[in-house]
């Protein structure tokens, strides 16, 4: 057999490999600049004595850190265990890719076949492409193209709000509130637009607990008039109902109205008010109407039975747009900040925290309570008298002052000091766009 010449490189032994075979080399060449090397041990070569091994143990280190291999045969097997090592390390590079399959062990194997590795190119399957820096960038500045999460399906109120707000958005329609809140602090969404007070329904409490929860930021805020229709399939007439379906805050708002219409059917709650025209229509129910937008029933193939069955025409919802970040408050234009906060005994301090507003001339646009989760009910020890029991709340409160502003910044500095807990969910342009009732307004 053919034993190895001293101190050969190995860029000499790549381009000698295919004329000597038994040498016992091969290379493949992996991508434009890459190779997979493997070698053999050869057994045959000649012995070294104890005189040329000490001179050879003294030159090894500079040989291979030089690139050339020696003849001796721990000099040999010293250079294919860095090989190895390197082939070992491409291979399981090559198997987490879903590379070349039937790739040999290395450990303790005394030879390593040369197995060419596929190119991404050639898979069957196109793999999953990189994120980039652009996938997690800032999003973009109000008014560009936004992906907007919104609870409900396409033609509910929130996706009307979704527009309105950002008119050139993508909206993202989820079955929860709360998935809404997951799909901006996931990267899925740049901004959510949820709900939060009706002027006749009042507040959605569902999305002020929410707001406590999650660690997003109000940006701003937006009006929507809502506009309500009585749905059903195409040749359902009234008197042929049974039920009306709808999310539980149109039901309310529309409840005197139905009692007038002579309609007595029974009124059952769903998630939301698209979603009830959706589920008429894909379950072609024809004793069943759900009362929605006109645009519902242009989606879905409804026709409307009654138009404007809202009992009140001003009848407008709030809605509030978050996002991961909150924005600079500014002082050239009217803003509102929104704030919660909450003391260890009790409501005795609400008095003071409000008068650090009124002293102030800040006015108050919204005081909301909501029960405390973590201690929802405190005990008060009287010998005399008993246990009482009292109930905790978390406050919610609006203002109409910017954070850029001194006084509202003296306003939370006095309130920091009567409270336990306090914090600014954020300071927003207010919604300023002139509305007036409209039978268009839901469309």
């Amino acid at each position: 057999m053919q034993s190895l010449t001293p101190l050969v490189d190995l860029k000499s032994l790549f381009r000698t490999a295919a004329a000597s075979p038994g040498l016992g080399l091969t290379p493949h060449r992996v991508g434009q600049a890459r190779y997979l090397i493997q070698c053999v041990s050869r057994f045959d070569a000649p012995n070294v004595n104890a005189n040329s091994s000490s001179s050879a143990a003294q030159t090894s280190g500079s040989n291979l850190a030089s690139g050339h291999v020696g003849r001796a045969r721990h000099e040999w097997q010293s250079a294919c265990a860095i090989l190895a090592s390197k082939v070992v390390s491409q291979q399981q590079d090559t198997e987490k890719s879903g590379g070349a399959d039937g790739v040999a062990a290395v450990n303790g194997h005394p030879t390593l076949d040369l197995v060419p590795v596929k190119e991404h190119s050639n898979s069957p399957t196109p793999l999953p492409k990189p994120l980039s820096i652009a996938d997690l960038s800032p999003a973009p500045m109000h008014g560009s193209h936004l992906r907007v999460a919104y609870q409900g399906v396409p033609g509910a109120y929130s996706e009307a709000a979704a527009g309105k707000a950002y008119p050139n958005c993508e909206a993202i329609p989820c079955d929860q509130f709360e998935v809404a809140f997951q799909a901006v602090e996931l990267w899925i969404a740049d901004r959510a637009v949820l709900p939060v007070e009706n002027s006749l329904g009042g507040s959605i409490h569902r999305n002020y607990d929410l707001l406590l929860r999650h660690r997003l930021h109000i940006v701003g805020e937006v009006q929507l008039p809502v506009h309500h229709c009585l749905l059903a399939l195409p040749g359902v007439r009234k008197e042929y109902l049974t039920r009306v379906i709808s999310h539980p805050q149109a039901l309310s708002q529309c409840e005197h109205t139905l009692t007038k219409m002579g309609l007595n059917v029974a009124r059952e709650a769903v998630d939301d008010t698209a979603g009830a025209a959706e589920y008429i229509a894909t379950n072609n129910l024809r004793d069943t109407a759900a009362i929605a937008s006109a645009r519902a029933a242009e989606l879905y193939g409804l026709q409307i039975l009654a138009d404007g069955i809202q009992d009140d025409s001003g009848n407008v919802t709030r809605f509030v747009m978050l996002a991961r970040e909150p924005i600079i408050p500014r002082t050239d234009r009217p803003f509102k900040t929104s704030i919660v906060f909450a003391h260890d005994k009790g409501t005795s301090v609400l008095f003071k925290v409000l008068s650090a507003f009124a002293f102030r001339n800040i006015s108050l646009t919204k005081i909301e309570s909501r029960p405390h989760r973590n201690r929802p009910i405190r005990l008060v020890d009287d010998a005399n008298v008993g246990t009482a029991k009292h109930f905790e709340y978390m406050f919610y409160v609006d203002f109409e002052a910017s954070m850029a502003e001194v006084r509202a910044q003296n306003a939370l500095a006095e309130v920091q000091e009567f409270t336990s807990f306090l914090r600014v969910l954020g300071s927003y342009p207010m919604d300023m766009t002139p509305w007036a009732p409209s039978s268009t307004a839901g469309d």
